[in-house]
């Protein structure tokens, strides 16, 4: 469960090992402090996905979850690519 839902985060492109390896201590750092935890994150997700699939056609392959951290302030941040917009909601 953790792998698929960090492998997400992390992402699988052609970064460096060093690269890989510096993003996840930082991320661990960020959880750390913040005290979220893996269900929470992975919940917190599926409930976002469950809100903009109500507008919006998406990617839910390529979506990517990401907490950024500058100075005291940590961002939430999700990307992923819309397909479309829905015409009906419901």
């Amino acid at each position: 469960m953790k792998n698929g839902f960090f492998g997400k985060i992390f992402g699988t492109g052609k970064e460096s090992t060093r690269d890989i390896a510096k993003k996840r201590l930082q991320f661990a750092l960020i959880y750390d402090k913040l005290e979220v935890s893996d269900e929470i994150l992975e919940s917190l997700q599926k409930d976002i996905v469950d809100v903009i699939s109500k507008y919006f056609e998406i990617d839910k392959s390529s979506l990517k979850l990401d907490i950024e951290r500058q100075d005291d302030l940590s961002a939430l941040v999700l990307n992923t690519p819309i397909l479309s917009a829905k015409r009906k909601f419901g």
